[in-house]
C-alpha cells in the first residue's frame, strides 16, 4: 500500500501560531472551487494501544458525479496515511479489540461470478442492486484483500465485535423466504403496502474463521435447506435458516430495527437500540435500549431496559459490564418526561437495578459527544454558546479540560493507552485530525492529517460574536464574518444566514459545503450575521423550548432586532439586506419575508410554508408537533398563525429556492407550494430541484455546487438592481 497523503508534525499550538501568521500574509481569496474541495473526515478510531488510528474521509468525486467514501491507516512513527480502503463505497470503520482487524460498512460489489442463493449466475439486473447493498467488510492488519463477512443480499444497519475479536455480531432486516417473495410477488404485483411490508430486524453472530478467504474466492451464499418442509411459517417471515448465510447464528429477533449494538468486555449480556423500520421518526416507542443474554448458542428473547420519550445514541458499556452509558443529544427529547426538545444530556443506567442516573446535569449548555478513557473515566464534548470544547465529567459535575479556543469533534479514547484523538477547527482553520498523549494535553496534540493544507493558503475572514437584547430582554448571541480586509468595518451590505435545526449554533467552527458557505459569502464582499436565535443548543433548556409553540415567530422576532441593532451601530448597510438559510434556516428566511421588505433577495432551501401538510409527509411527525404545541386537530390556530404560506400576500423580496426531490424531512412538496404561492403574486422567484436528493445534498457534489453559485449569483443580481416596493409592512 502506497502513501499518498503527507502529514505536518505541528501540533495544535502551532498550527493557532501559523494561522495569525497567515493573516499578516497576502493570501489568496476563497472560491467556490475551493470551498468544494474540503475533505470531510467522518470518523476516526484508535487502535487498541493508540499507536495507530483508521479514519473515514468523504470528498467530491466530480468525473464521477459522486461522493467517495474512503478509509485510511495512520501509524506511529509514518509521516503519511497509507490508503486502507478506496473503493470509494466505504464507512464506519472499526477495530477489532485485539487491533489485528479493521470491520466496516461498504456498498461495494461482491468479488464473485456466484453469488446468489440458488447458486446460479446472477443476472445484470441482480448484480446491479447488489452494488447497493452494505455490508460487513473485513480486512487484516497483516496484509491482504478486504472481504465480506458475508454475500447474501442482507443489508447490514450496523455491527460490533464480539469481545474476544472472534466474530462480529449485525443487525440485518428479517429476510423473506423464496416461497414468501414469489407469494408477495404474484398476489401484489408492484402495489406498496404503506406499513404492512415493514420486517424487523435479527442480530446475527458470524464467527470470523466462517468469513476468511481460503486460497480460491470464498463464498458463503449457501443457504440451510429446510428442516421441515411442512412446518408452518409465519405470514411474510423468513424461516431464517433458508436464507442467512450458513455461518450465522441468530441472537435474537427485534421487531424494529437495530441502530447500535454494543458488546461489554466481560459479560454475557449484549445491548443494542432500536429505532423505526422505516426511517420516519413517528413513534417514540421504536427507540429503546434492550439487552440479549449470550450465554448460550440458542436464539434468545431480549429484554427492554428504557421506556421513555427520547432518542437514545452513543451506547456504550462500562469495563465491568455493569453499567451502559449513552446520551440523548440536543432535541432528541429527554427521559425525565414527555417529549421535549432540550439540550443534549448524558446518562448511565445500572443494567440490573434499572437505576438511570443523569451525568454532567449541571453543565448549562449542551453535551454532542463524549468517550470513556481506559481508566473509566468519563469525558464528554459541550457546546456552550460559540464553542465546543472537551470536559471531565464526575457525576452531576463537569470541569472544562485546557484546550485551545474553536470546536472539538469525535473525541475518542484508546483502549490499553492515554491517548485520545480528536477534530479540532475554527471559523478560520480548517478541521484536521489531532493525537494527544492523554486529556490534560489537548492544546499541544499532534496534528496528524493534512487534509485540508489549501485553506490555509486562502484569505479566511476574521470574524467575532455578537450579542443584542431581544424584546423581552433576553439576550441573544450571533456571529459576525467579516469581508477580507474589512475586519471591523462600518455600513458594510450584510447577508443574515439562518443555521438549521433549529436545535444547533453557528459559532467558532470551520465550515465549507453547500450548507455552510458563509466564508465563501464573505470573501465575496458580505458581512455574514449568523444569529442564534431562539431555540439554537448550548444557551440553556429554557432558550430552547421558548420557541414552543411559536416555531417561527419567537425566533423571528430574535433576528430582526439582531439585524436592528447592527443597523443602529453603524455596522450593516439598511439599504443592502439579504437573507437566506436551509432547512428551519429555509423556515425562517420564508417566515421573514412576510414581516418585512427589508431584505432586497432571500436565498431558501428546503424550508416549509405551511405545517400540517408538512406534519404529514415529513419523518419527523412527533418532533413537529411539539414545536406546534400539538397535532394539525389540536392546534389548528397555531399551524395557521405559524405558516407563512397564509401571510405571503405581505410579500415583495425575490427568492431563490432549491429542493431535493427526494426530501421527506421538509417535505419536497413544500418548495412546490412556496413556488406556486410566488408564482401567483408575481414575486420574482427561482426554483431548483435537485434529483435523487434528500434533505441533505449527498448523491452529487454538482448539485451542492450548483446551488452555492446559484444563489450567491442571486443575491449580487439583486443588490444592484432597485426591487419594487409596494405599500411596506407595519
Amino acid at each position: 500500500m502506497t502513501p499518498i497523503i503527507s502529514l505536518s508534525r505541528s501540533t495544535l499550538a502551532l498550527a493557532a501560531l501559523a494561522t495569525a501568521l497567515h493573516a499578516q500574509t497576502k493570501r489568496a481569496p476563497l472560491t467556490i472551487d475551493d470551498l468544494f474541495s474540503y475533505v470531510e473526515i467522518r470518523s476516526a478510531k484508535l487502535a487498541p494501544g493508540g499507536k495507530a488510528a483508521v479514519i473515514a474521509t468523504t470528498r467530491a468525486d466530480w468525473k464521477h458525479d459522486r461522493f467517495c467514501d474512503d478509509l485510511w491507516l495512520w501509524q506511529e512513527g509514518r509521516d503519511s496515511l497509507v490508503p486502507l480502503a478506496q473503493s470509494g463505497h466505504d464507512e464506519n470503520p472499526e477495530w477489532s479489540p485485539d487491533g489485528k482487524y479493521i470491520a466496516f460498512i461498504s456498498s461495494r460489489p461482491i468479488p464473485f461470478e456466484d453469488a446468489s442463493e440458488s447458486g446460479e449466475k446472477q443476472g445484470e439486473e441482480s448484480k446491479s442492486s447488489e452494488k447497493e447493498i452494505g455490508r460487513v467488510w473485513v480486512i487484516s492488519l497483516n496484509g491482504g484483500d478486504a472481504f465480506p463477512l458475508y454475500s447474501e443480499p442482507l443489508k447490514t444497519h450496523t455491527f460490533a465485535w464480539s469481545a474476544d475479536s472472534t466474530a462480529i455480531l449485525s443487525s440485518v432486516p428479517e429476510p423473506l423466504s423464496k416461497e414468501a417473495k414469489e407469494t408477495e410477488r404474484r398476489s401484489w404485483k408492484d402495489v406498496a403496502r404503506w406499513r404492512e411490508q415493514e420486517r424487523g430486524d435479527l442480530l446475527l453472530e458470524i464467527a470470523l474463521r466462517d468469513a476468511i478467504p481460503a486460497a480460491k474466492p470464498f463464498s458463503i451464499a449457501e443457504t440451510r435447506k429446510a428442516e421441515a418442509e411442512d412446518e408452518p411459517k409465519k405470514e411474510n417471515r423468513a424461516d431464517a435458516a433458508e436464507t442467512l448465510p450458513k455461518c450465522a447464528r441468530i441472537v435474537t429477533r427485534s421487531k424494529y430495527a437495530i441502530g447500535e449494538i454494543a458488546v461489554p468486555p466481560v459479560g454475557s449480556q449484549i445491548a443494542f437500540l432500536t429505532n423505526s423500520i422505516s426511517g420516519r421518526l413517528e413513534h417514540l416507542d421504536a427507540y429503546e435500549i434492550y439487552v440479549v443474554r449470550t450465554d448460550s448458542n440458542r436464539e434468545s428473547s431480549a429484554i427492554q431496559l428504557t421506556h421513555n420519550e427520547a432518542l437514545e445514541r452513543e451506547l456504550r458499556w462500562t469495563k465491568d459490564g455493569k453499567q451502559l452509558y449513552f446520551g440523548v443529544f440536543a432535541a432528541s427529547g429527554s427521559l425525565e418526561g414527555k417529549y421535549t426538545d432540550v439540550q443534549g444530556r448524558l446518562y448511565a443506567l445500572d443494567v440490573d437495578s434499572r437505576k438511570l442516573q443523569r451525568l454532567g446535569a449541571a453543565f448549562p449548555g449542551s453535551w454532542t459527544d463524549y468517550t470513556l478513557a481506559d481508566d473509566g473515566k468519563l469525558f464528554g464534548l459541550g457546546q456552550l454558546g460559540t464553542e465546543v470544547q472537551a470536559y471531565s465529567i464526575d457525576e452531576s459535575r463537569s470541569r472544562r479540560l485546557d484546550g485551545a479556543s474553536g470546536t472539538y469533534e469525535g473525541f475518542t479514547a484508546a483502549e490499553h493507552s492515554q491517548r485520545v484523538l480528536f477534530r479540532h477547527s475554527r471559523i478560520n482553520e480548517p478541521t484536521e485530525l489531532y493525537l494527544a498523549e492523554d486529556v490534560s494535553h489537548l492544546a499541544s496534540a499532534k496534528l496528524i492529517t493534512h487534509l485540508n493544507t489549501r485553506f490555509t493558503e486562502r484569505d479566511l475572514p476574521h470574524w467575532n460574536p455578537y450579542r443584542w437584547t431581544a424584546d423581552d430582554g433576553k439576550s441573544i448571541e450571533g456571529v459576525l464574518l467579516y469581508p477580507p480586509g474589512k475586519f471591523n468595518a462600518k455600513h458594510l451590505r450584510m447577508l443574515t444566514l439562518i443555521h438549521g435545526g433549529p436545535a444547533d449554533a453557528d459559532g467558532d467552527h470551520f465550515g465549507a459545503d453547500w450548507y455552510s458557505w458563509a466564508s465563501l459569502a464573505a470573501a465575496n464582499g458580505w458581512l455574514v450575521f449568523e444569529p442564534n436565535y431562539r431555540g439554537s443548543s448550548g444557551y440553556g433548556d429554557d432558550f430552547m423550548t421558548e420557541i414552543s409553540p411559536h416555531i417561527v415567530s419567537r425566533p423571528g422576532k430574535d433576528i430582526l432586532e439582531g439585524v436592528d441593532a447592527l443597523v443602529k451601530a453603524g455596522i450593516a448597510d439598511p439599504d443592502h439586506l439579504a437573507i437566506g438559510g436551509y432547512s428551519y434556516g429555509g423556515y425562517m428566511t420564508n417566515w421573514l419575508i412576510t414581516q418585512t421588505t427589508r431584505f432586497r433577495s432571500a436565498v431558501s432551501g428546503a424550508g416549509a410554508v405551511e405545517h400540517a401538510s408538512n406534519w404529514g409527509n415529513d419523518d419527523e411527525t412527533f418532533d413537529d408537533a411539539w414545536y406546534l404545541g400539538g397535532t394539525p386537530w389540536e392546534k389548528a390556530d397555531v399551524y395557521q398563525s405559524e405558516a407563512a404560506l397564509f401571510q405571503f400576500d405581505r410579500v415583495r423580496t425575490p427568492v431563490h429556492d432549491v429542493i431535493g426531490s427526494d426530501d421527506v424531512r421538509v417535505s419536497a412538496s413544500q418548495g412546490y407550494l412556496l413556488e406556486r404561492a410566488l408564482d401567483a403574486l408575481g414575486i420574482p422567484h427561482r426554483l431548483l430541484v435537485f434529483p435523487g436528493e434528500g434533505h441533505g445534498l449527498g448523491k452529487n457534489p454538482w448539485h451542492g455546487y450548483i446551488k452555492v453559485r446559484e444563489e450567491l449569483k442571486w443575491l449580487e443580481k439583486y443588490d444592484k438592481v432597485e426591487v419594487s416596493q409596494k405599500a411596506p409592512l407595519s
